[in-house]
């Protein structure tokens, strides 16, 4: 008979295949269109069922890796969130709300304690502490940006490309999550770092010719 934790490890797969699928889509699909903002919304409301079953499968048994498991949750949660959240400031008047600030800290938090025990495992020599570090350091940078971008109240005049920025950093981490799982046998460490490594050059691509749009 299935278990609580069967239950909810089912759905967090589902929902995290749905994100690969609806993060696909919305790439693929002509931006700001009714099919892109389709994908999109489907793309961001899986991402909140991942995050949310990761933590509840934490606390039905936790264990060092699914803390791991949260703490990378929280991280590409938030770049979901925060690129959602970006279409909401698209005119000055639109200034970042206490939630806004409240998950840019939170983001920050949860990827120093990311990043720093990556930095202690690389210590002891363990090659999986590079993975924690990237992770970790990429969302303490998008956090502090988008808390600086707050209180300069400049996120009107860059809202597309945040947009951008986040959603495809968000479906980056989700490919990285779904390679590790099928790959990490195959690839080691690489399993989870080959899709930063492809997508980076994407996203400062197209981070650049959006910046250019008028």
């Amino acid at each position: 008979m299935a278990t609580l934790e069967d239950w909810t490890l089912w759905i967090h797969i589902a929902a995290g295949v749905v994100a690969v699928a609806a993060g696909a889509g919305a790439i693929a699909t002509t931006k700001g269109g009714r099919r892109h903002r389709f994908a999109g919304r489907a793309f961001v409301r899986s991402m909140a069922v991942v995050v949310v079953t990761v933590f509840a499968l934490l606390a039905v048994a936790p264990s060092a890796f699914r803390v791991f498991l949260a703490l990378v949750a929280v991280f590409s949660g938030y770049l979901a969130f925060s690129g959602y959240r970006a279409l909401s400031r698209k005119r000055p008047s639109d200034d970042a709300h206490a939630v806004d600030w409240t998950a840019a800290t939170g983001v920050v938090v949860a990827c120093l304690a990311l990043g720093g025990w990556g930095v202690v495992r690389l210590a002891d020599g363990d090659a999986f502490g590079a993975v924690m570090g990237v992770f970790g350091a990429i969302g303490v940078g998008f956090g502090v940006a988008d808390a600086r971008s707050f209180r300069a109240a400049e996120g009107h005049g860059k809202w597309r490309v945040a947009h951008l920025q986040r959603m495809l950093g968000a479906f980056v981490a989700t490919v990285s999550a779904v390679s590790a799982v099928n790959l990490t046998p195959a690839l080691g460490v690489l399993a989870w770092l080959w899709p930063t490594i492809a997508g980076v050059p994407v996203i400062a691509y197209y981070s650049r010719a959006y910046s250019r749009s008028p």
